[in-house]
């Protein structure tokens, strides 16, 4: 069992940049795929970061894509979401997950396991 914790999340104003953390407890973290979705009201949940055990292979959703970056530290047991020229459009519930059962990157929910509770990001314009 791994337990997630987001943490970063607020109001900023567009252009702004901001980073979400991603504390995770229990099994052995490094052995897990890290993601990120996020979730906007009356939208579904999409995807938007995800990175491997190592840190060696990344993918973006296209709507972040040169903006935001994904990042690990397994001595810490920390994921990280750098946002950058943050957009009205960003404005959701970020969520932190892992999953177990794949050794390369996914993009899609059903391929995680274990999910944080969520930190809203409010991007005002």
């Amino acid at each position: 069992q791994v337990q997630l914790v987001e943490s970063g999340g607020g109001l900023v104003q567009a252009g702004d940049s901001m980073r979400l953390a991603c504390a995770a407890s229990g099994r052995t973290f490094r052995n897990h795929v890290m993601g990120w979705f996020r979730q906007a009201p009356g939208k579904e949940r999409e995807f938007v970061a995800t990175i491997n055990w190592s840190g060696s292979n990344t993918i973006y959703a296209d709507s972040v894509k040169g903006r935001f970056t994904i990042s690990r530290d397994n001595a810490k047991n920390t994921s990280y979401l750098q946002m950058n020229s943050l957009k009205p459009e960003d404005t959701a519930v970020y969520y932190c997950t892992a999953s177990s059962r794949y050794s390369i990157v996914q993009n899609t929910a059903p391929s995680y396991d274990y999910w944080g509770p969520g930190t809203q990001v409010t991007v005002s314009s």
